[in-house]
Formats: structure tokens, C-alpha cells, sequence
């Protein structure tokens, strides 16, 4: 009989043992068994790398984006009308934003003498790993540090949906192109130069 209840007893144990090990492996669910800050996965949606270019006919104009630059300064992206404008939505804690980070500054510093102007927008980040961010891939084009990822709301008709997206709007404050993911540098390079071959 003793025998017996030790013999239950191991096997009630083994199956414990081995249902723990599965969730280990598998991982679990709760707000305590993931992280839940900016620096985990929580929120983040991986681009498609997909461009989208639209024709002119069909584009929608973006208005009312303000915000405050990274370094305090307030910012209007209406002032940029008559501008082909490039705008970034990225995260210091985004790999993929990380990764592109080289290209676009190369394209903004490329472009900057036709007039083209770029803005990054901050998303759920704090100040000073956005600041450390520019720091450390140069990027001197301005940044919007928004949090709360505001600014993605107007953009209506084709909205930021991954981290990154970049938008290129042309020199109507128009949606031009949409890239979804990290973009390469030749793709940015093509679309700038696409949306600059366009009649004023």
C-alpha cells in the first residue's frame, strides 16, 4: 500500500513537472509574464516592406501636425507646404529603426540642397534614449518627440501602420508614398527623387 501512494505520488509529480517545463518553453500569458514598457515587444507590429506610391488624383492631405522637437522647439508641419517632405515614425527601442537609420540621414543630407525637408516622429519612447538614438546614428534632420504616437492619427488616409513606416508627402502636403517596415536607402532615394520630378 505504501508502495503504491509513492508510486501516485511520482507520477502526480512527474506531470507536474513536465506541464511547468511546457509553459516554460512555450511561454505564458498575463499582464505579469510579459513586459509590458516601451523596450519589449508589447505594441510593436512588424512592416511588410512594401512601398505604396499614389497617384496624384487619389491623394489625401495631412493637416494639423504639431508637436515638440526633441531639443524643446515647437513644430508645424504646415510650414513645410511647398516642400516635398519626408516623414519618419521610428523608436529607439525598434530594431528595424535602428537598422535604417544610416540611410535616411544620407538621403536627407543628399536632398536637403532641392529643397526637401525631413522630420522624424518618436514614438513610445522616452527623451533621453530618443536623444542617445540621434546621438549615436548622427541624425541631425529634426525629431518630434511623440510618446503617445498622436501625430500617426493624421494621417488618415494612409496611416503609419508598423515601426517604422516612412511617408513622403509632396509639395501639396499630399500623401505621395508609403513605405511599411525598414526602408532601404535606394528605395527612399527613388521615392525622393520621384516625388521631387513632380510639377510644382
Amino acid at each position: 500500500m505504501v508502495v503504491m501512494n509513492r508510486r501516485r505520488l511520482l507520477v502526480v509529480v512527474a506531470a507536474v513537472m513536465s506541464v511547468a517545463a511546457a509553459v516554460g518553453v512555450n511561454g505564458c500569458s498575463g499582464t505579469n509574464a510579459v513586459r509590458q514598457d516601451v523596450n519589449g515587444s508589447n505594441g510593436f507590429q512588424v512592416g511588410d516592406d512594401s512601398t505604396s506610391w499614389i497617384d496624384p488624383g487619389d491623394r489625401s492631405a495631412v493637416n494639423g501636425v504639431t508637436g515638440t522637437l526633441l531639443d524643446g522647439q515647437p513644430f508645424d508641419l504646415s510650414r513645410w507646404r511647398g516642400h516635398v517632405v519626408v516623414v519618419n515614425f521610428w523608436g529607439s527601442w525598434c530594431g528595424p529603426c535602428q537598422a535604417e537609420a544610416q540611410g535616411l540621414e544620407q538621403v536627407y543630407r543628399d536632398n536637403a540642397k532641392h529643397g526637401v525637408e525631413f522630420v522624424g516622429v518618436d514614438i513610445r519612447d522616452s527623451r533621453a534614449t530618443a536623444e542617445t538614438f540621434l546621438r549615436t546614428h548622427d541624425v541631425t534632420y529634426p525629431n518630434v518627440f511623440d510618446p503617445s504616437n498622436l501625430v500617426a492619427l493624421q494621417f488618415r488616409g494612409v496611416p503609419p501602420n508598423a515601426t517604422p513606416t516612412t511617408i513622403v508627402l509632396d509639395r501639396q502636403g499630399r500623401v505621395a508614398a508609403r513605405h511599411s517596415g525598414e526602408i532601404p536607402y535606394t528605395t527612399l532615394r527613388d521615392v525622393v527623387r520621384r516625388a521631387l520630378a513632380e510639377a510644382a
